[in-house]
């Protein structure tokens, strides 16, 4: 009896079967799955309308053979003579507008956070909302019945005298203005709200003055959520065409109108390739603006969010 104790002892322990596991799905593979259809939208819509314009901006065709040869010719002429003045002047239409619209959006924002009146607070981002939405050929005519020369207010305050026309560099500022100020307040609107009350109790109880808070802690807290709507601002300005287009015409040099003429061979035919140039510099531009408004965002959703 021991003896067969003994053997049962010695035989090796049998093992319970395990059940196979299961192949779990991948998660990453399920993401990717998921935006492919955002990747082929901007594949589509952003890609191939990219790299058309970079190969007809490096590419010239042979009117009398049709032949294609690639070149930088176009992108050299985008970048001198009245074309150079062209991106000159949008940028400098640019920067002013948005460093004004910048300003006053401010002020306003700032405004309407302190004020007691939930009513008019309402009815401002309304009108904010409508106003920064009214641009283009509706924006510039209603500019020309208004402050055109036979405008109603150019014949009320008789502002031919003092020598201003709408139809200058100073015009297109204000009617750019219209629109880009309401955006802005609309822009930074969210962050002036984001200042907490804590914030200046705290400043008030260990004596600051309001100046000192708005100097040491406001400002600085808003100093992203500002430079990030200013580049926005100046996205928005440097990519608008419509308004200038009918407002000034070619009485100022803007490197949009530029591009529309050569497209429709209003000054010269055959220029089609050097509109795509100038607008590969304008890519170029706007890829800038993303760049810095992107970690400006981050940093004022940090402080702010």
């Amino acid at each position: 009896m021991a003896e067969q104790v003994l053997q049962e002892v010695r035989k090796p322990a049998v093992r319970a079967e395990r059940p196979a596991p299961r192949r779990r799905s991948r998660p990453g593979r399920a993401r990717w799955l998921a935006v492919v259809p955002f990747f082929a939208f901007l594949a589509v819509g952003f890609g191939l309308p990219a790299g058309t314009m970079a190969y007809g901006a490096f590419t010239a065709t042979d009117p009398a053979t049709g032949a294609t040869r690639f070149t930088t010719e176009n992108v050299t002429g985008a970048l001198t003579g009245v074309y150079a003045e062209g991106l000159a002047g949008s940028v400098q239409l640019s920067l002013l507008t948005a460093l004004l619209a910048t300003v006053v959006g401010a002020v306003v924002a700032q405004a309407l956070v302190a004020s007691q009146k939930p009513a008019l607070r309402r009815a401002v981002v309304a009108a904010c909302g409508v106003f920064a939405n009214f641009s283009g050929a509706p924006l510039a005519f209603a500019f020309i019945a208004t402050l055109g020369t036979t405008g109603t207010l150019t014949r009320m305050l008789s502002l031919e005298s003092t020598g201003f026309s709408v139809y200058t560099f100073t015009g297109l500022v204000l009617a750019y203005l219209y629109f880009m100020v309401p955006l802005m307040v609309v822009t930074v609107l969210p962050a002036f709200d984001g200042l907490r009350v804590q914030w200046r109790e705290a400043a008030a109880s260990c004596g600051a003055t309001r100046g000192q808070f708005w100097r040491h802690v406001g400002i600085p807290v808003l100093t992203p959520s500002l430079l990030g709507g200013a580049v926005l601002m100046f996205g928005t300005a440097f990519a608008s065409h419509a308004t200038a287009a009918v407002l000034v015409g070619g009485s100022v040099q803007l490197i949009t109108i530029q591009i529309a003429n050569a497209l429709n061979g209003n000054v010269l035919a055959g220029q089609e390739n050097l509109a795509l140039a100038m607008s590969l510099n304008m890519v170029l531009v706007a890829l800038l603006v993303m760049a810095v408004q992107i970690p400006l965002q981050r940093r004022s959703a940090r402080w702010l969010g």
